[in-house]
C-alpha cells in the first residue's frame, strides 16, 4: 500500500498504521517535500523507517490501493492518475466529500479531477459500510463532520433537528504542520480563540450529510482553538422537532453505539485525553428540561479518528476484513 503525502501528521499516521496492520504491507510512503529523508527522522515516536520519496506514479501505482494525504487542491489531479492505474484510493482532502459541483466551487474553488466529481463513497463506515467493499474511491470526511454526524445521527434518522448549533474545539494539529501566525505556539499557548468565523469549509459537508440522514437543516459550525497538539470535542445545541425524554435518548444513543465498535457512551460529557491514539468516538447526550434543546457531545482524536485511523476503517472494510483490523478498540 501507498501512502502519498506521508510527511504531515495524519499521513505519517496512517504510515505508521499501515505499517504495523496484520494484512496491509506499507509498499511506498512518498512527500513532496521531504524527499530523501526517513520518517524516523521527521517522527521518531512513529518508528517507521521508510525513507520519503518523490511520487512517481507510474512507479508507485503498481499497489492495490493507496492512502492519498494531500491538502486540498492538490489531492484531485494525483487521485485521478492513481485511479487511471486501477489503485484503489482513500483521499484524505475534501476534494471529493461534497456531491453538488456548485457547492464545491463556492467553497473550493474549480476542481482539479472533474471527470471523478461525484464518484466517491463518503467515508463515514458508521454510515457507508454497506457501500464500501464495491468503492474504488472513498471520500475520507473531514474531522468535524466525523465527530459531528456521529454525535447526531440517531436524532437526524428520526427526523428530530430542528436547528444545531455545532460548537467544535480542536487542538492546533488540525491546522497541519506548517506552522501559521495563528497556530504559533505563542498564539495558542494559554489562548483560546474562534476562527473561520461564519465560513469554515465543513460546513457544507455536515448540512450534506444531516440531509441524507434526514434532517434537511443548515447548521451553524464554529470552530475554536484549543491550546492542545490533538483532540476534538465537538458540542451540539439541537433544537428538536418534538420533546425528548433522557431515558428515549438513552435508549436511541445506546442501540447506536451497541451497533458500532468504534462508538461508547460516556456517563459524563467526554474530554479528549479520554479518546487520545483511538479510534474511538466517546458521545454523551443529555435532555436540557429548561430550554427544552437536547445536547450532545462528541470527542475523537483528530489525527485518528478524525483522519487517519478512519482511513484504516474504511480500507478494512473495502478489502472485506474486520473493520477493527488494525485499529482495535482499547
Amino acid at each position: 500500500m501507498l501512502v502519498a503525502g506521508a510527511s504531515g501528521y495524519t499521513g505519517a499516521l496512517a504510515a505508521r498504521l499501515v505499517d504495523r496492520h496484520p494484512r496491509f504491507a506499507l509498499s511506498a510512503v512518498t512527500s513532496r517535500s521531504d524527499a530523501g529523508r526517513s520518517l524516523t527522522e521527521l517522527y521518531p515516536h512513529h518508528r517507521v523507517d521508510a525513507v520519503l520519496e518523490e511520487l512517481d506514479v507510474d512507479r508507485h501505482a503498481d499497489v492495490d490501493a493507496a492512502i492519498v494525504a494531500y491538502p486540498h487542491g492538490a489531492s484531485a489531479p494525483v487521485v485521478a492518475a492513481l485511479r487511471e492505474h486501477g489503485v484503489r484510493v482513500v483521499d484524505l482532502s475534501a476534494d471529493f466529500r461534497l456531491r453538488d459541483r456548485d457547492t464545491y466551487a463556492a467553497w473550493y474553488g474549480e476542481h482539479g479531477a472533474p471527470d471523478l466529481f461525484g464518484c466517491a463513497v463518503y467515508g463515514l463506515s458508521e454510515l457507508y459500510a454497506e457501500m464500501l467493499p464495491d468503492a474504488d474511491l472513498v471520500a475520507n470526511p473531514g474531522c468535524f463532520p466525523i465527530a459531528t454526524l456521529l454525535a447526531l445521527a440517531p436524532l437526524a434518522r428520526a427526523g428530530a433537528i430542528a436547528d444545531v448549533v455545532v460548537d467544535v474545539k480542536s487542538g492546533v494539529s488540525g491546522a497541519g504542520r506548517a506552522a501559521t501566525p495563528r497556530t504559533h505556539f505563542v498564539t495558542v499557548d494559554e489562548n483560546v480563540v474562534a476562527y473561520a468565523v461564519a465560513g469554515h469549509r465543513h460546513a457544507p459537508e455536515v448540512d450534506q450529510e444531516l440531509a441524507v440522514l434526514g434532517a434537511p437543516v443548515t447548521a451553524t459550525v464554529q470552530p475554536h482553538l484549543l491550546p492542545i497538539d490533538q483532540g476534538e470535542l465537538v458540542s451540539c445545541y439541537v433544537t428538536t422537532t418534538r420533546a425528548w425524554e433522557q431515558a428515549e435518548l438513552d435508549a436511541a444513543y445506546e442501540a447506536w453505539a451497541g451497533a458500532h465498535p468504534f462508538l461508547e457512551i460516556s456517563a459524563a460529557p467526554p474530554g479528549v485525553r479520554d479518546v487520545r491514539d483511538t479510534n474511538i468516538c466517546a458521545l454523551h447526550v443529555r435532555a436540557d428540561a429548561r430550554t427544552g434543546k437536547v445536547l450532545v457531545f462528541s470527542a475523537i482524536d483528530n489525527l485518528w479518528k478524525g483522519s487517519a485511523s478512519q482511513a484504516i476503517q474504511n480500507l478494512n472494510l473495502m478489502f472485506g476484513y474486520d473493520e477493527t483490523l488494525g485499529i482495535e478498540p482499547r
